[in-house]
């Protein structure tokens, strides 16, 4: 199959691998070429533009945030986007953890312009997405969905094909991070608690995972916790922050009331206004322990 790939960051340059090693064809680009070379030396096309990426069946983005998604598909008069690039029934998939707004509004242009989208978010760390078993959760038309078919066997373990309406993984994706995010807190008050009292975290974290807390959930962001091991970021605290506010931005809409995704915002501010925004996400656990008189976590000064 031919694929574009757009967006070769922590989890995309692992997804992009998982689809060369599946055996499709892969014309990548990125805004840093180095990423684009790594990707190159086994077996991918480079793309010099975004427009070059989007020759192919299905076209996936996987970016960071709202303003990367919107560059890409958009475009300008200079650099065409996806948008104006993707030929009519072709696919584009957007595996990036995006607003329920805009992928409303991805959702209208394409079908405007005679193309497919699909809102696939992915559940999983770079780890997952390097060796393929990743959670995909899938959105949109049939023919859509079962065009994209192919490159989900390949990213991920198992697929969920949870509406035709792509927003709705995107708001499935947004309350899943909302979910971590709570037990990375709520995980990091208990340790800070236990830990203050002389009880060696490591040994807090088997207690907890052998009983009744083995969820993964619990077992990476425990380990990540207990270790202090907050840098290099699988997933950085400023991106959390982002997922935490669209998951607030989602629920205003909806009128519905999340005062723990209030509280998890405000612990972030903090991690990242101390020098935090690159660590980890799961540091943001780790200020109950320097609330309680500990270090501040990672390279945070510390608190005046």
């Amino acid at each position: 199959m031919r694929i574009g790939f757009i967006g070769l960051g922590n989890m995309g340059s692992g997804m992009a691998a998982s689809l060369l090693n599946a055996g499709h064809e892969v014309t990548a680009y990125n805004r840093s070429p180095d990423k684009v070379a790594a990707l190159a030396e086994r077996g991918a096309t480079p793309a010099p533009t975004v427009a070059a990426a989007c020759d192919g069946d299905v076209v996936i983005s996987m970016l960071a945030d709202d303003a990367g998604v919107e560059a890409v598909t958009f475009g300008n008069a200079g650099s065409p986007g996806i948008l104006a690039s993707l030929r009519p029934g072709a696919t584009h998939v957007s595996s990036s953890t995006v607003s329920v707004a805009l992928a409303g509004r991805l959702t209208e242009a394409h079908a405007g312009a005679g193309q497919r989208f699909v809102s696939a978010p992915v559940f999983g760390r770079p780890e997952a997405a390097v060796v393929g078993k990743l959670f995909v959760v899938a959105a949109g038309p049939d023919d859509g969905v079962q065009s994209a078919g192919p490159v989900f066997d390949a990213i991920g373990q198992r697929t969920f094909v949870v509406s035709a309406e792509p927003k709705v993984a995107n708001l499935m994706k947004l309350s899943g991070n909302f979910l971590i995010a709570s037990v990375i807190e709520s995980l990091g008050e208990a340790m800070a608690l236990v830990a203050k009292a002389g009880v060696d975290k490591q040994a807090y974290l088997e207690l907890l995972t052998s009983t009744l807390f083995g969820a993964q959930v619990y077992r990476t962001y425990g380990g990540l916790l207990a270790r202090d091991e907050f840098e290099p970021a699988g997933f950085a605290a400023h991106l959390g922050f982002k997922d935490v506010r669209l998951v607030l931005a989602a629920a205003e809409q909806l009128e519905v009331a999340l005062p723990i995704a209030s509280l998890l915002r405000d612990r972030f501010l903090t991690l990242i206004a101390g020098g935090g925004a690159e660590l980890d996400w799961s540091a943001v656990g780790a200020l109950a322990a320097a609330d309680a008189g500990g270090p501040r976590p990672g390279s945070i000064n510390p608190a005046p």
